[in-house]
């Protein structure tokens, strides 16, 4: 019997065992991000997924937890959303909750690798088969790993920045890294991609690094504060910034308008979120990296339901990461990403990930017509 399947077997098992000692209850606690599936209690299927916060990045709520739902709904298992608001003390409650509920799958999106990896190992230690999604937990072995090809999107970002400074006609630039979570593996891969992109125009002198930060915990009051450090330091002498997502780029901006710079200055971005998509279009943000995240979820709940029932997830997840930390190979889906910009900002509409009625406000009605958006 593949590997795959054992785990998944086992975790049926396990969970079978816990709900006769306890049973279970799908009425959902006070800060999920979604309720559950069902209030059958019986030997249904269920699968626990904890999201990280909702002020990193607005996806989360939005398109995370809604598309999720909605596979685990037209699946016909029962489930439990919930979200620990960047809180590590409320993400390792919340898993013993669903652990103790007696879910077949627990899905995480960790907080750090280090409060993920003992959820994920609890986990485990209960026969529950687990999903990294979104961000590889380093060291914790989860069973799958569902996410985009992350160093790409740092890639896209990097090529996205020059391809702004050339479009401005600098072939030469002072460039200020604003970089995501020291805590995020994927910051770090993000980062590797930029940085990768931009090598040769590093290395040639022809861009130089005048300041290079990370921004714990994502978070964008605290990258305004860093921007601004960065800007007065190097007394204003910033010619692109390689924001690693669209929160942190809106931190960027709002201290590039406050010095008049907004609009001369590109400044990347990621999440392609609906302010990220305004930025855009007013000419304040060079471009975004969109990353369907309704593809996203649909793979992980796929394997989430199939190993929750026990069938086969060998065909599922057919590619592999290698885990930094532990060395060892994690079962991945590793997605496309794609880089957005003004003459595109459509695509994203049109994708359904969010409407024009968002993002084609008063302000940006005239903007949207002239990027063809209907």
């Amino acid at each position: 019997m593949r590997r795959s399947m054992i785990l998944a077997s086992a975790a049926v098992m396990a969970t079978g065992l816990l709900l006769a000692g306890c049973g279970s209850s799908d009425e959902p606690s006070s800060n999920d991000t979604a309720s559950s599936g069902s209030s059958d209690a019986g030997a249904k299927p269920k699968v626990g997924v904890i999201l990280p916060d909702t002020k990193s990045s607005a996806r989360w709520e939005t398109a995370d937890a809604k598309y999720l739902e909605e596979a685990f709904k037209a699946a016909g298992v029962d489930y439990d959303i919930q979200n620990a608001q960047g809180d590590k003390a409320q993400f390792q409650t919340i898993a013993d909750g669903m652990i103790t509920e007696g879910v077949n799958v627990l899905m995480i999106v960790n907080l750090d690798s280090g409060s993920g990896k003992a959820v994920l190992q609890k986990a485990q230690a209960q026969g529950i088969a687990t999903i990294d999604y979104d961000r590889l937990t380093l060291g914790g072995g989860a069973d799958f790993y569902v996410s985009f090809d992350n160093t790409k999107v740092g890639e896209l970002q990097g090529e996205g920045l020059e391809k702004c400074l050339t479009d401005a006609g600098k072939s030469t630039a002072n460039i200020a890294y604003l970089n995501g979570s020291p805590t995020d593996n994927n910051a770090t891969l993000f980062k590797a991609g930029a940085e990768k992109a931009l090598k040769a125009k590093e290395d040639g002198g022809e861009y130089t690094r005048v300041a290079d930060q990370a921004v714990p915990d994502w978070d964008n009051q605290q990258a305004g504060t860093i921007f601004e450090q960065m800007y007065t330091e190097t007394g204003g002498k910033i010619d692109g910034v390689l924001a690693a997502n669209d929160g942190l780029g809106n931190a960027a901006i709002a201290i590039l308008k406050k010095n008049g710079a907004n609009g001369t200055v590109p400044v990347t971005g990621q999440d392609a979120t609906d302010q990220g998509l305004q930025n855009i279009l007013a000419g304040d943000q060079c471009m975004t990296v969109y990353k369907a995240v309704k593809k996203e979820a649909d793979a992980a709940s796929a394997l989430a339901v199939a190993a929750a029932k026990g069938e086969d997830t060998s065909s599922l997840a057919t590619g592999d990461v290698e885990d930094s930390e532990s060395k060892k190979k994690v079962a991945a889906v590793l997605l496309d990403p794609q880089a957005i910009y003004f003459d595109n900002v459509k695509d994203v509409i049109a994708d359904g990930y969010t409407t024009k009625e968002k993002v084609c406000t008063a302000d940006y009605a005239e903007k949207c017509t002239e990027a063809g958006i209907s």
